[in-house]
C-alpha cells in the first residue's frame, strides 16, 4: 500500500483519512525517522487501525513505530465505549510489558573503580530466573495465582517483597481495576503458576546505570536523581501468563468474526476484535487486566530480589543502598480514560501498544508525588548507548492521548540482526565499551544488538519537539543482563 504522507511540522506527519479510514493517521517523527518508517509495513497498520469502528481523534504512531502483530508497536488508538472495539492486537501479546526505574545513594564511582558492576551482573544473572521457559522459586496455588492477578504488586507487599511508598509510585497503584480471573482458561492458569518473578527472553533485561546527564535540575531533584548516580531499570511483562490470555482471545474474536456477527469487515485478521459493549470485549478486558495485574507483582517481586542482590554483593546496609522505586510504567494495555474529544469530555478506551502515558502535571490519575512534575515518563534505549528519564507535558493529552514512545524503536528484525553480528562477539564489543553483558540466550545478543534499534536521541527529540514530554535525565548502561 502506497501511503501519502504529509508534513505539518518538524514532528508531525499526516496520513489523510481516505477510503475506509474513519479518522486520518498522525505520525510523530523527524524526516530521517519517517525514512526509516517507511521501510517496514508499519504505516499500512496506521491505515488498517483508522478503519476499526468507533475509533476517534486520530490513528497515532509514535516515533519509535515499526511493524507489529495487526497494530504496529509505537501505535495509539482511542475508540468511543459504545460504537467502539477492543483488540488484543492493539495491546500486544505481553500484556503489560513495562519498565520500572530504581535510584539509589551509590555513584558510579562507588563500584566502577573496583569492577563491581561486573561483580553485580554475575550475581543478578545467577539469583533472577531468566530467559525462555524460565522458572520461578515461587509456585503460586490457584487461589494465590487468583490473588495475584487481582491484587497485582500489592500482593507482593503484603508478603514482604517491596513497601507500601512502591505502590504509590507504580502505575495505577501496581493493580488494575475490573481483572476477573474466572473469564481466563485452564491454559493460562498454568501456564502462570511458576513464572511469577522471572525476567523472560528477548528485550527484557535488567540493567545497572550512572545518570550521565541532567536537563531539569528541579524536576531531577523531585525524582531524585542526581549525575554520577547509580540507577537500575527493569523490563518485563506478565509472561506465558499474558500470552497465553493474549492467544486465547485473539482466537475467539476470529471465530466471531468469522462466524458473520461482526458488522464489518476487517482489514487485517490480526486485527481480530470485539466491541466494548459486547460479552466477549468485556471478558477480555477482564483477563487482560489479570496479566497486568500478573506483570505489576512481576516487576514487584524483579525489584525486591535486585535490591537484596546489591545489599549481599556490595555488603551494604539497606540505608547505604537506598534503593528505591521512582516510577513503574507499562507500555502494553487498553484503559479506559477520559479525554477531550471534538471539544467534549468522552471517555473512551485507549490502546497504547508499545507506548507509554505521559500525563501532564496536574492531571488527576498522577500520584500526589508527581502531580507538580507530570509523570516520569521511562525510555530504555539499546544496551549500548543511553535510556533518558522524561516528565509529561500538556501536549501529550491533547496530541496524542496523553501519551508517549517507550522505547527506541527497531530499525532490524531479530533475523536481519542476526545475520549482521554474524562473526562479533557482542558482549566482547559491549566490554570495550565498559558495558558488562550475560545472556542466556545464545542468539539474544545479536538480536538485541545496539545497531538493532533506531538513535534513541532522535526518537526522544521528537517526543520533546512535539511537546508530549520533557527531558529530565539520561543514563547509560553499565551492566545488562538478558535472558
Amino acid at each position: 500500500m502506497n501511503i501519502s504522507l504529509e508534513k505539518i511540522d518538524d514532528y508531525r506527519w499526516l496520513i489523510p483519512q481516505t477510503g475506509a479510514m474513519h479518522v486520518p493517521g498522525l505520525v510523530f517523527a523527524n524526516r530521517e525517522l519517517i525514512r526509516s518508517i517507511q521501510e517496514d509495513q508499519s504505516l499500512t497498520q496506521v491505515v488498517n487501525v483508522a478503519m476499526l469502528p468507533g475509533i476517534v481523534g486520530h490513528s497515532l504512531a509514535m516515533p519509535d513505530i515499526h511493524w507489529g502483530y495487526g497494530f504496529p508497536i509505537g501505535g495509539v488508538a482511542a475508540f468511543d465505549m459504545d460504537e467502539g472495539i477492543v483488540s488484543p492486537g492493539g495491546v500486544g501479546y505481553d500484556i503489560n510489558c513495562g519498565c520500572r526505574l530504581m535510584t539509589t545513594l551509590l555513584r558510579g564511582d562507588d563500584i566502577h573503580p573496583f569492577m563491581k558492576e561486573k561483580d553485580l551482573v554475575s550475581a543478578l544473572f545467577r539469583n533472577i530466573p531468566s530467559g525462555v521457559g524460565s522458572r520461578s522459586p515461587i509456585h503460586l496455588s490457584r487461589s494465590e495465582e487468583n490473588q495475584v492477578a487481582v491484587m497485582g504488586a500489592e500482593w507482593a507487599v503484603k508478603r514482604g517483597l517491596g513497601t507500601p511508598r512502591d505502590l504509590e509510585r507504580t502505575e495505577d497503584h501496581g493493580a488494575m481495576e475490573g481483572a476477573d480471573p474466572s473469564v481466563l482458561s485452564e491454559r493460562a492458569i498454568k501456564r502462570g503458576h511458576d513464572q511469577l518473578g522471572t525476567l523472560g527472553s528477548g528485550n527484557h533485561f535488567v540493567e545497572i546505570q550512572v545518570v550521565d546527564q541532567i536537563f531539569d535540575p528541579e524536576k531531577a531533584r523531585q525524582f531524585h536523581l542526581f549525575e554520577g548516580q547509580v540507577t537500575v531499570f527493569i523490563h518485563t511483562g506478565s509472561r506465558g501468563f499474558g500470552h497465553q490470555i493474549c492467544d486465547d482471545f485473539l482466537k475467539e474474536m476470529s471465530k466471531s468474526a468469522h462466524s458473520g456477527h461482526a458488522s464489518f469487515e476487517l482489514p487485517d485478521r490480526q486485527l481480530a476484535c470485539a466491541p466494548l459493549t459486547s460479552d466477549l470485549g468485556r471478558r477480555y478486558l477482564a483477563a487482560m487486566a489479570c496479566a497486568a495485574n500478573y506483570a505489576w507483582a512481576n516487576r514487584q517481586i524483579l525489584m525486591h530480589w535486585t535490591m537484596e542482590i546489591f545489599l549481599k554483593t556490595l555488603s551494604l546496609r539497606p540505608e547505604e543502598l537506598g534503593m528505591n522505586l521512582l516510577y513503574d510504567v507499562c507500555h502494553n494495555i487498553a484503559k479506559k480514560e477520559l479525554h477531550q474529544v471534538s471539544g467534549k469530555a468522552t471517555m473512551v478506551c485507549v490502546h497504547r501498544k508499545g507506548a507509554t502515558r505521559a500525563l501532564p502535571p496536574g492531571h488527576p490519575l498522577l500520584p500526589q508525588v508527581y502531580r507538580p512534575t507530570g509523570q516520569p515518563v521511562l525510555i530504555p534505549g539499546d544496551m549500548g548507548t543511553h535510556s533518558y528519564v522524561l516528565a509529561g507535558a500538556p501536549g501529550a493529552m491533547e496530541r496524542s492521548f496523553g501519551s508517549s514512545c517507550h522505547g527506541a524503536g527497531r530499525v532490524l528484525s531479530r533475523t536481519q540482526a542476526v545475520k549482521q553480528a554474524k562473526g562479533r562477539a557482542i558482549h566482547r564489543e559491549l566490554e570495550d565499551r565498559g558495558i558488562f553483558v550475560q545472556s542466556r540466550g545464545i542468539r539474544t545478543l545479536k538480536e538485541e544488538m545496539p545497531e538493532a534499534y533506531k538513535d534513541i536521541s532522535q526518537v526522544v527529540d521528537v517526543v520533546v519537539g512535539a511537546n508530549l514530554a520533557t527531558k529530565v535525565a539520561r543514563v547509560r548502561p553499565l551492566g545488562v543482563i538478558k535472558g
